[in-house]
């Protein structure tokens, strides 16, 4: 399956780009330069390595559509945001940012450790790119609601100490059966570079593993 329309900018800094040209990106972090090619903005969490401001301005445009967690609406504020353009969301909700970009909300939380309480309603997002589901996990333990999500693509957290580590989110993949397994949140702020390497190798071979970073 073709990927070569998702990269990663470095951690779980994610972009997407349609065939048509919209331009999507996921918790952008880490930019040295300023692309300002952002159709839609979607953040995870809060947590500084996914909601950066910084680095939101160094990828959006005058006009660019955001959606973030409900929780979120003050942070959204504080960091000096005040566009219309923005659906504050909670787990399991439908919405259309763009004309004919669908998003889709599924939990993001720990189960067994302290960084991202369920009760935050943190957030992933499955994405519909030109019929291809993409499902980006955010900051999330194996959560056996999730092990359902319906999706093409799965960007997976493999670093370990605050998310799955490398085998742990090997197992979730291997449980969810998504054509193409993509490991990051590894080899920066969390993780080892190799993280990516002990994931492909534990996952089933009937699920293409591409490293992207």
């Amino acid at each position: 399956m073709d990927t070569s329309f998702i990269t990663i900018n470095t951690h779980s800094s994610i972009r997407l780009e349609t065939k048509q040209g919209t331009v999507i990106y996921v918790d952008p972090y880490g930019f040295t330069t300023e692309p300002q090619d952002a159709d839609l903005i979607l953040v995870t969490h809060t947590h500084f390595d996914h909601f950066s401001p910084e680095d939101i301005v160094r990828v959006r445009k005058p006009h660019t559509a955001f959606a973030m967690p409900a929780t979120g609406k003050g942070d959204f504020a504080k960091a000096g945001f005040t566009s219309e353009d923005v659906a504050f969301l909670a787990p399991y909700e439908q919405a259309m940012p763009l004309p004919g970009i669908e998003v889709e909300t599924v939990p993001a939380y720990n189960a067994n450790k302290r960084f991202h309480p369920k009760g935050n309603g943190w957030l992933g997002y499955v994405v519909d790119v030109d019929g291809t589901r993409v499902y980006i996990a955010g900051d999330t333990d194996d959560l056996p609601e999730n092990r359902e999500i319906d999706c093409d693509i799965a960007l997976v957290p493999a670093g370990g100490t605050y998310t799955m580590d490398a085998r742990e989110a090997a197992a979730f993949v291997n449980a969810l059966k998504p054509a193409v397994a993509i490991p990051e949140h590894y080899g920066t702020v969390a993780g080892s570079a190799d993280d990516g390497k002990t994931f492909a190798g534990l996952v089933d071979p009937g699920i293409e593993v591409v490293l992207k970073l």
